[in-house]
């Protein structure tokens, strides 16, 4: 039980953790990005989350063990799911970046950039991680990083009292680093969520939360390609679907 809850308290952190720190604000997209012609990018992704149930809001040791106990069920569910082809969004991303006449390298393994040193020098646009050992490691002038945070599925607390059906849930950011400089020419908060279209609580398949699952997958993976896939400069337009979580990346947009 100890280990679940700090499993969950840690969980409840993606979306609180904002409070605690400035955030890094949204960064459009460039032509910049690709100059000069033939600009060596690399494209990555940090390892993919556990699929989990999130439940922001129970904030008390006590509430985070009662929210998970009331939705153990779920969370079982969500730990069946699939990532369909969320792996490959690298790929995806890496053509779109070809298109606009980069020299791409695509990194199958997977980013740990825990393992970074802090940056020391502080300022506008400038990566929290010394980014800079990566330009010899994969031969690239610059690199695109995609981290999905949180996936599975949203239920919002207050203390005890749920305030919310569960919903399905992508959380995650992707940014461009120059690594000459280490500071962002792209940065890009997600955070999706998609409530079920019919009923929710039908244990223990849940089929309607496993489309939303499903749906916020896709929906998830285009807000990422779209600015790739546009004509730059590109605003930055992320994407929350169906419902207000607290601490909410800076620059999401509500619909």
């Amino acid at each position: 039980m100890q280990h679940r809850l700090l499993l969950v308290l840690a969980a409840a952190a993606v979306f609180t953790s904002g409070c605690a720190s400035v955030a890094q604000q949204p960064v459009s997209l460039s032509q910049k990005v690709t100059d000069p012609k033939g600009i060596r990018i690399g494209v990555g992704m940090t390892a993919l989350p556990k699929l989990d149930t999130q439940v922001p809001g129970a904030s008390c040791l006590l509430c985070l063990a009662f929210a998970s106990s009331a939705n153990s069920s779920l969370t079982a569910h969500a730990q069946t799911l699939p990532y369909e082809d969320l792996p490959a969004l690298r790929n995806s991303m890496a053509d779109l970046l070809r298109k606009k006449g980069a020299a791409v390298t695509v990194i199958d393994e997977d980013l740990n950039l825990d393992v970074l040193p802090e940056m020391g020098a502080k300022g506008p646009n400038v990566a929290g991680r010394d980014f800079s050992s990566l330009q010899q490691k994969y031969k690239v002038d610059k690199l695109l990083v995609v981290s999905i945070t949180a996936l599975g599925f949203i239920r919002t607390y207050s203390g005890y009292i749920p305030t919310s059906d569960p919903k399905g849930l992508l959380q995650g950011v992707g940014y461009i680093v120059n690594l000459k400089n280490n500071t962002y020419e792209w940065y890009l908060p997600v955070l999706v969520t998609k409530a079920a279209d019919q009923n929710w609580d039908e244990p223990p398949k849940f089929p309607g939360l496993t489309n939303a699952y499903f749906q916020a997958l896709e929906i998830g993976k285009d807000s990422f390609l779209r600015p790739l896939a546009g004509d730059w400069p590109s605003s930055v337009q992320p994407t929350i679907i169906g419902l207000s979580v607290p601490s909410a990346p800076a620059g999401t947009v509500r619909q």
